[in-house]
């Protein structure tokens, strides 16, 4: 396939936007190359500009988890569109949508929506740490919560230090708040909730981790991170911003039944547009203003455009509740004929998967936090990837991203994958 329309509109994207583009991995530095610039997207399919195909595994990075350009979602915005793109004022959409989400999921009384993902867990952080009157927090290497300040933390130098920012603008100040974990490791959790005692507002982590490959909890993990929180005072925040509505109607609560104290939501509850969201039981988030002392606010949030695609989404989901189990089924496929294919033209590999979500890790280990996702084989990666987009398949431009499968994907689209992949692979 060819790329040269998206090459030119690159070069002229450089010399107006910082590095091309308005989000760091879509350049892709973790890859080379030059990055693909979409006309259009229908289904489980992108069009680019100069006419290409291609099966898309990233969907938006998540939302798409019915397909591109659903219909009822298209259709709701452009019915709203017509009434007024935004008000800055209450509108009757904004309750139904919040109705809709709190029957869906599991131990949240209210919830307020705010414009990103970011946003939702920045929030959330703030009103645990107003709610509880600590400061400091746990996140866990790997784990991406958005790009505010307290999450842009690397690991200090040993299990009990402070974090110190990875990010120039970052302050000391803020890293000195903010402890990093090991995933999947509840020892070193336990270790700096000791060595912090009663100073923690908060644990946040990405139930099911996104952000270094699809990387699932060990068993007992996640339990074992609910009793640390009830045993020491301290509110569990789940990012759902990527498992949210995806893995399950109720998300990882449901899937797990394991209660967080807050979760965040992004990606599937916007239907495709900026949304994000985060939730609790009423009397945490009756702290938030104007009923309790916990600022928060936004001119955009609830704006009418993203509350009717949100609400078309989570209506079709709380409809069509074998959705999950299709996309379950659609994953083991895909994985299962990824694996019998790699095997056979002797890769090195490891696949992790659920529900929805699935990675290909180039290392024969297990990978299960962001030491390990770090070990695999990036020069193969590079390779696996440009080789499934010159087949007409794109997947993330990085090896520490998951794919997302859609409703959209037919078992042909899969077949074809798993042929292109062995194509790609034998020539390793």
């Amino acid at each position: 396939m060819l790329y040269k329309r998206s090459s030119q509109l690159f070069a002229e994207a450089e010399k107006v936007i910082p590095g091309g583009v308005n989000s760091p991995v879509r350049a892709f530095k973790a890859v080379g190359g030059t990055p693909i610039f979409v006309k259009s997207a229908k289904g489980a399919y992108l069009y680019d500009e100069d006419g290409n195909r291609l099966i898309d595994y990233i969907n938006s990075w998540g939302p798409m988890i019915l397909g591109h350009a659903y219909e009822p979602v298209v259709q709701a915005v452009i019915e709203k569109a017509k009434l007024g793109t935004s008000f800055g004022m209450p509108t009757e959409l904004e309750t139904q949508i919040a109705a809709l989400a709190v029957s869906m999921v599991p131990n949240i009384d209210k919830i307020r929506f705010v414009n990103s993902g970011t946003e939702a867990c920045m929030s959330a952080v703030r009103l645990a740490r107003g709610f509880t009157k600590r400061d400091k927090i746990i996140k866990f290497a790997g784990c991406y919560h958005g790009h505010s300040d307290s999450f842009l933390i690397q690991a200090g130098s040993g299990a009990i230090t402070f974090g110190s920012p990875n990010s120039p603008g970052v302050t000391a100040g803020t890293a000195k708040d903010t402890l990093l974990a090991k995933y999947n490791d509840l020892e070193n959790v336990a270790t700096l909730i000791e060595a912090n005692k009663n100073e923690i507002a908060a644990i946040i982590v990405e139930p099911v981790a996104g952000n270094m490959g699809c990387i699932p909890p060990n068993k007992g993990f996640l339990e074992g991170l609910r009793q640390l929180c009830t045993d020491n005072g301290i509110l569990l925040i789940f990012d759902e911003v990527m498992t949210g509505f995806r893995l399950a109607r109720g998300g990882v609560q449901e899937l797990f039944n394991i209660t967080a104290d807050i979760v965040c939501f992004g990606k599937v509850i916007g239907g495709g547009l900026p949304v994000g969201a985060f939730a609790a039981r009423e009397e945490i988030m009756n702290y938030l203003a104007p009923l309790g002392p916990v600022y928060q606010a936004g001119t955009l949030s609830g704006n009418p455009l993203a509350m009717a695609a949100g609400l078309a989404m989570l209506q079709a989901l709380d409809t069509d509740r074998a959705i999950f189990q299709r996309l379950e089924e659609k994953t083991a496929y895909l994985a299962a004929g990824i694996d019998k294919v790699l095997k056979a033209n002797n890769v090195t590999f490891t696949i992790n998967s659920i529900g929805s979500m699935i990675s290909v890790h180039f290392d024969a280990a297990p990978v299960v936090d962001f030491q390990t996702a770090a070990n695999g084989d990036n020069e193969t990666f590079k390779k696996f990837f440009h080789g499934l987009l010159q087949e007409g398949i794109y997947i993330a431009p990085s090896a520490y991203e998951t794919w997302f499968i859609t409703d959209a994907l037919t078992y042909e689209d899969l077949d074809f994958t798993i042929q292109a992949i062995d194509k790609v692979s034998k020539a390793f």
